[in-house]
């Protein structure tokens, strides 16, 4: 074995031992934060309300910084709509989502960037990040309409993938916008949620589920079809040529 090959493998054993790690802290985080609920969301509710005019701001930032450590962005839109009503709450979720997406990238970018580069290789980074130029903005945007995917672990994925911090900001306020509104209008009707506001906050969750969906199953197809069709073409590529 050469001392390249050591070295290549050495370096490998470190990309995947870093990840790893990243990995085990993140799912730890989210246990802790999500799961075990060691954050008490309404009494930090609570100490924000006490600060007058600066709330909205303070609340702003903190949702961003607790979305960013797993604290479910439901709850804190919630909070929002019941401390600021429908409206101003509504910017004020979809300001701390946009935050949350900027800090959980910028950190898996720091985190895991170049382990995922050395672990994919020169060559295939470079398609991916071709990839991403083209449509990391949309990707960003298609997440959150998908139910059920955590914002900001997908936010830490796309960041370890190299997905700029202006694709992650813009694609962040685009597809957050209508659960921003959901959520934060639920939250400010929470004493009557047979009003018409709540009424129409579920016809919304409703509406961006199905389109999400809908998107989610069309990219698996689309996904799907690239790799069937580009099985034959390397087929092709490993057969000699006749006369050769």
């Amino acid at each position: 074995m050469t001392d390249n090959d050591g070295s290549f493998r050495t370096g490998r054993r470190r990309h995947i031992a870093r990840l790893a790690l990243f990995v085990v802290f993140l799912f730890g985080m989210f246990y802790l934060v999500a799961v075990a609920g060691v954050i008490d969301v309404e009494r930090v509710r609570d100490a924000i309300a006490a600060t007058g005019p600066a709330a909205p701001f303070a609340y702003l930032v903190a949702s961003a910084v607790l979305g960013a450590i797993f604290v479910p962005g439901p709850m804190l839109a919630a909070g929002s709509g019941l401390l600021f009503g429908p409206l101003v709450g509504t910017f004020v979720t979809l300001g701390s989502a946009v935050g949350t997406a900027i800090i959980t990238s910028f950190l898996g970018r720091r985190a895991g960037r170049e382990s995922a580069r050395g672990l994919l290789g020169a060559e295939r980074a470079e398609r991916i990040d071709a990839q991403i130029e083209r449509r990391g903005l949309w990707a960003v945007v298609g997440q959150r309409f998908v139910p059920g995917i955590s914002d900001a672990l997908a936010s830490y994925v796309f960041g370890a993938f190299g997905v700029p911090l202006w694709q992650m900001a813009v694609g962040a306020f685009i597809g957050s916008a209508p659960r921003a509104f959901v959520y934060t209008a639920l939250g400010a009707s929470i004493g009557d949620l047979s009003a018409p506001l709540a009424y129409t906050a579920i016809a919304v969750w409703c509406a961006t589920a199905i389109i999400g969906a809908f998107a989610a199953h069309r990219g698996y197809r689309s996904w799907r079809g690239r790799g069937t069709h580009l099985e034959p073409e390397a087929a092709e590529e490993g057969c000699p040529k006749p006369g050769k």
